[in-house]
């Protein structure tokens, strides 16, 4: 019983802010109320490049610190920002497969960089669509041509935007935010940082990720089915026609499930009526297909 639990444990990987590190932010994290994420595994790399000048946190946390990519001061031109990306999409193709993603400041910017690029087929074409979304002080680029593709439509995953009233981000956060579909806000009266979590944000937080397992499970469940599904089809497939009839060849469904049984026998009949061949070519007592199929009488 314990490995099956493993198993449907889900993944995050967490990237953090310009010029910390992965230990930085996993002690941030640590912070919250455990049985947030009690379900979940949460991954916390260090950046591609060593900091190229002074962290904030020098004095609060030790070295070394890292950095994703380099900008300008407007932040509309990037250094690096390619071969950052292509790091992470190995790290995740070869460390994953991941469920989602977690950002802080920077990490959360490029986070929600590669969900775009994903939906639109840019980037992790080979991986399975991610289902969640924690942003932490984030923000869109601001370069048109990476606009353009990442954030081109409304980005379909499951989001939570943590914003602070004094966060110098708080503007960027919320515009962030309105790229993806019904996210989840959540104000706090602090500024750029991991916030600690009132009662009521832990409740929220605690709900938004117990719908996130529910619904993980619905879809792998869904996943079954449809599986089982194709392979009735496939057999279906194997009627032939002869002299202008249809011959049936017995074919056996393989799914214990009575609701599954009961589905796939409503979509295998009509399956059936439409591999029926034109009226006028049948001969009458042809008009009508009967079905026998073990465990659907």
């Amino acid at each position: 019983m314990e490995g099956a639990e493993e198993r449907k444990r889900m993944k995050i990987l967490c990237l953090h802010g310009f010029r910390t590190s992965g230990g930085f932010l996993q002690k941030q994290i640590s912070k919250w109320d455990p049985c947030i994420f009690s379900h979940f595994d949460l991954v916390f790399p260090d950046g591609i490049f060593p900091a190229g000048g002074k962290s904030d946190i020098e004095g609060i946390f030790p070295p070394p610190y890292f950095e994703w990519f380099q900008f300008n001061k407007e932040f509309t031109e990037y250094t690096n920002l390619d071969e950052c990306i292509s790091y992470l999409c190995e790290y995740i193709t070869t460390k994953g497969p991941f469920d989602g993603l977690l950002g802080f400041s920077q990490g959360a910017t490029l986070s929600a960089l590669l969900l775009g690029y994903q939906a639109q087929g840019k980037v992790l074409k080979e991986h399975p669509p991610m289902k969640l979304f924690v942003s932490i002080s984030g923000s869109k680029f601001r370069d048109p041509s990476i606009c353009d593709v990442a954030y081109k439509e409304t980005i379909r995953v499951k989001s939570v935007h943590f914003i602070g009233a004094k966060d110098w981000l708080k503007l960027p956060s919320e515009d962030l935010a309105k790229s993806f579909e019904n996210p989840l806000i959540i104000n706090h009266p602090q500024g750029h940082t991991v916030p600690r979590l009132d009662e009521e944000a832990i409740k929220k937080l605690k709900d938004w990720t117990g719908e996130i397992l529910q619904s993980s499970d619905i879809s792998d469940k869904r996943f079954e089915l449809q599986n089982g599904e194709a392979n009735v089809l496939e057999q279906a497939q194997q009627e032939v026609f002869e002299n202008g009839k249809i011959v049936h060849e017995s074919i056996e469904l393989k799914i214990e499930n009575k609701e599954a049984v009961d589905t796939e026998k409503t979509k295998l009949e009509k399956s059936v009526e439409n591999m029926k061949p034109e009226k006028d070519s049948v001969e009458p007592e042809t008009g009508k297909v009967g079905l026998v199929s073990p465990g659907m009488e």
